[in-house]
Order: C-alpha cells, then structure tokens, then sequence
C-alpha cells in the first residue's frame, strides 16, 4: 500500500507539473447502466488522496438506473442509511479533460482492491473473475472494438437528426461503407482518436460502417483486462464530449434507426498459459471448442449484460449481423461468436452480441466467466454456422424474460456472484418497468 502511494502521488505531482492551469480533476466511476458517477475534486485534495487520506462515495451510487434514480433492491437505497463506501484512485488513469472550456482533469476510481469491495460494482465483478482465471493459470488478451453514430447536435422535438456533412452542410443520410466518409468527417475523427490516445488508449483502426453517420474504433489487444474495460468506458465519455465541440452529437445508442445497422460492441478474447502459450490453440484447437460452447451455453443467461436496455433488444436480428440465436463460426458475422482466421499464437474468439451502450467491465466478464465454463465443462458445441445455417439456440429477446433466466442460473451466480446478479436483475428489471410508465404519441393514435 505504501509503494502504491508513492507511485500515486509521483502521478498527481507530475500531471499538475505539466498542467498547471488545471485546479479540478474529476473522479469517476461507472455505475450499473454504464454511466459515470463521482466527484469533482480540488488538485490539492487529490494529493491527499493519493497521499493516503480515505476516499468515500455513497456505495448506492452504483444502483442507479438509467435516469439517475435510486430502485428499492433488497435492503438497499432506502433500508440501509446509504452508507459510504471506500474508493480508490485508479493508477495510470490521471489525464487531462480537452473537451470542457475549462482547464480540468479526470481520474478512474474503484471500490476493488479496498478492504471492503462493493460486490456489485462492475469493476469489482470483473476484476473477480480475472483474479480466479489467473489463479488457474489463464491469462486473457482482451480487445474491444466500438460502434457508434453522430449525430447533428440539435435534436428535432427530442429525435436524432443526421450529422451534417462538414464539406457540403448537407445532411450524411446515406447509408454506406465509403472511405470517403473518413475524409468527410476527418476532423471530429482525428480529434476523437487523438484524445482518445491524450487518455493512454491505443486507437488502432476507424471504420465507416453502413448506417448514416455510423463509424467503428478498434483498440490494441492488451493482456490486462481492466485496462481494456477502462479504456471501452473512457473512450466513450471523451467522444461524445469531442463530438459536442465540434457540433455533433455521438451516441453509443444500440438502435437508433429501426432501418439502418446497430451498434455493437465486439469484444476478442484469446487465452494463454504462464507460458505464453494460447491455450485455445492445444489439443488440435479441442479447448476452442470447448470454450465456445461454454459461451453459448451461458449466453442466453446473461443478455441483460449484453442488451442491457429496452432499445437494445430492437438491434437483434432485422438487419446486417446481428443474431437472434446463439450460434458460431469461422470467419462468419453472423454468429454471436466468431472465430476470426488466424494464426495458432493469435487464435481468438470474437465476441459479437454486446450492444455499444452495455458496460463493458460486465459485457467481459460474461464473456471470460462463458469460456471459463467451456474450459470446466469440455463440452462440444452445436455445430457451427459454416456446418448448419439453421445452428443456434434460442434467447430471450425482451427484458423481462432475460432477467428471469439470469437470475436463477447457478452457473452465472458462482461466476459472477449471486450478489451481483440479483441486484443487477432487480436493477434491470425496476428500470425496464420505470420506461413503461410512459405514454407515447403512437399508442395515444392507435387507441384514442
């Protein structure tokens, strides 16, 4: 704890060497729905922190629903005096804020590593799983790839207008995969990324996806799991703060246009020994099977991670890959879980059914607790797409179904935490109905 100290306020010492006009730094942490939550601390209040002093948030900021408001969950939010909960600063994550107007900064906090984690923070359930993998000797390389749209920055009564072309000011309502869009819209996308990387995070590719104003980021693969769940949270936050400064809106929306492609968020995950051997390699690729269908087999049990919202579950299926069944393949996208041509050293899965706008830090851990199981169990899959057009197995495709096949399946309790799931359920499920209270024009002109 010492050590770490010390490294931590050599951190802060630094930044505020080489940003002295910077008095603010932001530290946050994301919530159940993916959200940022946190507090907004004085540059000398930091250092305090980072000297020692105690951090505390209230442990109820993390069951907020999508909205912000607190659900009755069990004991907590209105029976057990919304305690405080330790936090700490998260190293490396001290970067500064270019999109404000003003000088600031912002930090990742966590409640894992403390004393007393919260077990439903989804940070903590990952870096949970993470620890058991290693304890078995399985080291994941992880890399996330994000899809997104703009938007023009003024909304029409509340809906989503096309991003308007900044060389004609004509509106980008063409669906289609032109570089010539990169060019279009270079000077957003040079900035997100190069902000992007202001944040440590490694942008690898940009894509112009088929939806109107759609667009895809890829990061670099990396062997730390929580810095590859850190950097899919964090580069969401500084792009739609990029794209306001330059008069748009981006959203991670899963389904923003019934006609067009939604976005995802596809996650590749490789395996390896202490040795660094990949481990879905060995055997004739026997573990790769294995693992596959350990993922699809938990796959239908834990869609509210992967399609965490109503409008999420309107992306399944309809149009361009995006499955309603759990199904695989080689170098097929239209299976939940594809297996990408390489190598044996690179031999991953891609992970293919997350919307955009689910959180990370649980979209992974569903994913490595899948493989995990796989691994345990040496089952064989069904067969694969390339095999069987028709292959897959059925999941729930509304909310409240999917929570109740979450919420009793003891595979996904043991590898995720039976805490974490029935505060997660109770979560989703409360949100799910809180949208519901709402009467929208259409039904008023169907049964007025």
């Amino acid at each position: 704890m010492k050590s770490q100290s010390s490294t931590l306020l050599a951190e802060v010492r630094t930044f505020r060497q080489n940003h002295p006009d910077v008095r603010y730094v932001d530290l946050i942490a994301l919530d159940i729905p993916g959200h940022f939550y946190g507090k907004r601390y004085p540059i000398e209040m930091l250092e305090k922190v980072a000297a020692g002093s105690p951090l505390k948030l209230p442990q109820n900021a993390v069951l907020l629903g999508t909205q912000g408001g607190l659900f009755k969950i069990g004991d907590y939010c209105f029976h057990d005096g919304d305690p405080d909960a330790n936090r700490r600063l998260v190293p490396g994550t001290l970067k500064p804020v270019s999109w404000e107007s003003q000088p600031l900064g912002q930090m990742l906090i966590t409640s894992d590593g403390t004393d007393t984690p919260i077990e439903f923070e989804p940070r903590e359930v990952l870096a949970k799983v993470l620890e058991r993998l290693q304890h078995k000797g399985i080291h994941p390389v992880v890399a996330f790839e994000l899809e997104f749209y703009l938007f023009d920055k003024k909304l029409d009564n509340g809906l989503p207008q096309f991003a308007r072309d900044p060389l004609s000011e004509d509106a980008d309502d063409q669906p289609n995969l032109h570089i010539d869009r990169l060019s279009r819209f270079s000077e957003v996308l040079d900035d997100m990324a190069q902000t992007a990387k202001d944040q440590g995070i490694d942008i690898t590719v940009i894509t112009a996806e088929i939806g109107p104003g759609q667009f895809e980021i890829n990061f670099g693969h990396l062997d730390d799991g929580l810095r590859a769940a850190d950097w899919a949270a964090l580069f969401c936050r500084s792009t739609r703060g990029v794209a306001f400064k330059h008069g748009h809106r981006a959203s991670f929306m899963a389904k923003p246009y019934l006609q067009y492609p939604g976005s995802g968020m596809h996650v590749h995950v490789s395996l390896y020994d202490g040795a660094g051997n990949n481990l879905l390699a060995a055997h004739q690729q026997q573990p790769l099977r294995h693992a596959v269908a350990g993922c699809l087999e938990l796959l239908p049990h834990c869609m509210p991670i992967f399609s965490p919202n109503h409008n999420a579950f309107r992306r399944l299926g309809g149009t361009v890959n995006a499955a309603t069944r759990a199904s695989w393949g080689f170098e097929d996208r239209d299976a939940c879980v594809r297996i990408p041509e390489s190598d044996p050293r690179n031999l991953r899965i891609e992970h293919r059914l997350a919307s955009a706008d689910a959180n990370p830090y649980l979209v992974l851990a569903a994913i490595l607790a899948g493989l995990e199981h796989g691994l345990e169990a040496k089952r064989e899959p069904i067969a694969p797409l390339n095999e069987d057009r028709n292959s897959g197995t059925d999941f729930p495709l509304e909310m409240l179904d999917a929570v109740r096949a979450m919420q009793h399946q003891p595979v996904v309790r043991d590898k995720l935490g039976a805490e974490f799931v029935d505060v997660y359920c109770e979560n989703k499920r409360q949100d799910h109905l809180a949208f519901q209270q709402e009467i929208n024009a259409r039904e008023y002109r169907w049964f007025l």
